[in-house]
């Protein structure tokens, strides 16, 4: 009989592993790669996304670093509880309960989208858990908002159902499509796949739609807030680096150099990118990242 080896293959802990947790009841789908004992990120995802939005970012990484990367309750593959709070503040207090589960200490955190509203919610309960921030289109300066807020802006000021119907018809699978590749100029846009529009709509019912326009409407409460985000930052100067991609109809680049107002000591880098920057500028974010999280290393 011919001899038999069993090789283990190296470098698993640069694999991305695609687990569940029960976290209070609640099966939460997430992603991990790295070393168990490495400098951990923690990566919430943005809206219309998943942790789907990491998958290519965290091999590159993986090597040094230990990131993990939750589905928010009703989003994504996580389950959808009839019970959670599905508000900024219940993510919040859902992704602080996430981070003691998974065993972190200290940790750089993501901000993108609404988990950069999610995610300095965490950093105001918790400071001394904050190592560093990462920003990539994460608003939270209301004078510098896009002209695609302006729909919001006009549903604040009137909450007529006539204010209202563009948002609703925003979250559809054409809306899921602009939001990823709307303002990206030609040659970029073609590097955005598909199958995260498609996917992500697939995971859409009828509660989940319900969930989307609630969290909608609760960004009037969120632009009361940034203020006390700005507070954070100048109090804490916590290190940062701002990934900013300006072809984006929300985040506009005045929104990314806004942070240097209470953060001048942020690296700053402004992308030939749009909104979802680690899909077509992958190696580039890679290259900035790296180094910075390197000093950052006692």
């Amino acid at each position: 009989m011919p001899e038999t080896h069993h090789v283990r293959r190296a470098g698993l802990d640069r694999l991305v592993k695609h687990r569940t947790v029960d976290l209070d009841g609640v099966e939460v789908f997430y992603r991990e790669a790295g070393p168990p004992a490495g400098p951990a990120l923690l990566l919430p995802h943005g809206y219309p996304g998943s942790s789907m939005e990491f998958r290519n970012l965290m091999p590159a990484l993986a090597d040094r670093y230990r990131m993990l990367a939750p589905d928010f309750p009703g989003q994504g593959l996580s389950a959808t509880p009839p019970d959670f709070d599905y508000s900024f503040e219940g993510y919040a207090q859902f992704l602080e309960r996430f981070a003691r589960r998974m065993g972190l200490g200290r940790f750089v955190l993501w901000l993108h989208d609404f988990g950069s509203q999610i995610g300095l919610r965490l950093a105001i309960r918790r400071p001394e858990w904050i190592a560093g921030l990462v920003v990539q289109n994460g608003d939270i300066y209301a004078d510098t908002l896009g002209p695609k807020y302006e729909a919001m802006r006009r549903y604040f000021a009137d909450k007529s159902k006539e204010n209202f119907a563009p948002i609703a018809e925003a979250v559809s699978i054409e809306g899921f499509e602009d939001e990823y590749r709307g303002d990206l100029r030609p040659e970029l846009r073609e590097l955005v796949p598909p199958e995260l529009w498609l996917f992500h709509w697939s995971l859409v019912t009828p509660r989940r739609r319900e969930i989307i326009l609630g969290l909608i409407r609760g960004l009037e409460q969120n632009l009361d807030r940034f203020s006390e985000y700005q507070a954070y930052l100048r109090a804490h100067q916590p290190p940062t680096l701002i990934l900013w991609g300006p072809q984006d109809g929300f985040m506009p680049e005045a929104a990314g150099r806004a942070y240097l107002r209470d953060l001048p000591e942020a690296e700053l880098h402004i992308l030939d990118a749009g909104h979802w920057a680690l899909e077509t500028n992958l190696e580039q974010v890679v290259e900035l990242l790296r180094p910075w999280l390197e000093r950052l290393e006692p």
